[in-house]
């Protein structure tokens, strides 16, 4: 009895005594002042639509062969290795091949990109300041809106988007055996379409596109909210001495590209089968016969199981999570840039102890 008293006691003591480290290090966390949001009220819309066109057509360019190496693989009959296909690509085509659709793809990106940064604020500010009336945690309040925001921006853009996907993917398997016709360009594949299969060819895949880009963009944004939020409670926690931490721009930007990064590379694979029927859907044809979801993902176990699904995972991971990172710190930049005039806030004390809820919204 006396022993089992004693180990009783042991045990409280060890409890309180972890608890009060626990509190000790909450209190040492570091104050990190961090540049607070800039939301959609902040803007200055049309700055922000026209600069944004032009920087995120510059990083399309740029990440635009790893689009055309993915498709490629997705759709190669049979399958072939990463770095064969991008020789062929190189040898047979030149490095115009990577290229091919890129100015169809850029024509839509300008319209889709609008609708989607549009959507994309509007929701988050409507979803963010809902949720937090309802009495819901910052960081729930802050994951949801981020979710919501990214589901509504990848349904609005997906209205352009479609049909020009549908267009530029055509165009970018031309030079391969799995190009289903011939076109001269954009205008001339968005005329043979339109005539062959109507308003609905240019919009094949839609469902497919929605199923896919809606829970990728809901994945992205609440990991890269989230992983923001573990980041600098991270930081915090390593500072300590209870003191105050204002990082400067270069942190504020590697962790955000970071946060991209890890947003990237989770939304790639948890979506990469339902992108390779989408594309398998847009290009393919089964003999005249119009793919359907069934014949694509029963054509994909016919050919390689389910590892056929996520074929181009690599070329997709990369430019994901690059793509990702390059355009997360593109975005915030810009929404700083395209801040009213005397609008932009200050910084904001921000406690980083032992939950999240601590921290205030995403950078």
């Amino acid at each position: 009895m006396v022993d089992e008293r004693s180990r009783d006691w042991e045990y409280k003591m060890s409890f309180m005594a972890a608890t009060e480290a626990e509190e000790e290090a909450g209190a040492a966390a570091a104050e990190i002042h961090l540049p607070a949001e800039v939301d959609w009220e902040m803007l200055d819309k049309w700055r922000f639509f026209v600069m944004g066109a032009a920087l995120f057509s510059g990083v399309s360019a740029t990440l635009y062969p790893a689009v055309v190496l993915k498709t490629r693989l997705q759709v190669a009959q049979p399958p072939s290795p990463c770095l064969r296909a991008a020789a062929n690509i190189l040898r047979h085509e030149g490095l115009r091949g990577f290229y091919r659709g890129f100015a169809t793809s850029l024509a839509g990106t300008i319209p889709a990109r609008a609708l989607y940064m549009g959507a994309l604020e509007a929701t988050k500010s409507a979803v963010g300041a809902a949720t937090l009336r309802l009495g819901v945690p910052e960081t729930a309040a802050s994951v949801a809106a981020s979710a919501a925001a990214g589901l509504s921006a990848a349904v609005a853009a997906q209205v352009v988007w479609t049909p020009i996907d549908v267009v530029s993917q055509r165009l970018m398997v031309q030079g391969s055996a799995a190009a289903a016709a011939k076109y001269r360009g954009g205008v001339d594949a968005f005329k043979k379409i339109l005539y062959s299969d109507g308003i609905r060819g240019l919009y094949r895949g839609f469902g497919m596109s929605i199923l896919t880009y809606a829970p990728s963009n809901a994945v992205w944004w609440a990991s890269y909210s989230l992983s923001q939020r573990l980041i600098w409670g991270c930081i915090g926690y390593h500072m300590g001495g209870g003191g105050e931490l204002k990082p400067g721009h270069g942190t504020v930007v590697a962790v955000q590209g970071v946060s991209a990064a890890v947003a990237g590379g989770t939304s790639a694979v948890v979506t990469m089968p339902l992108d390779t029927i989408k594309t398998r859907m847009q290009v393919l044809d089964d003999g005249g016969d119009r793919m359907t979801i069934g014949r694509t993902v029963r054509s994909l176990i016919k050919e390689g199981g389910w590892r056929a699904c996520y074929r181009g995972l690599g070329p997709r991971w990369a430019s994901t999570s690059l793509s990702a990172t390059t355009m997360i710190t593109t975005y915030e930049f810009l929404k700083r840039l395209s801040a009213k005039d005397g609008s932009f806030p200050g910084r904001e004390g921000v406690e980083l102890g032992a939950t999240a809820e601590s921290s205030p919204d995403p950078i």
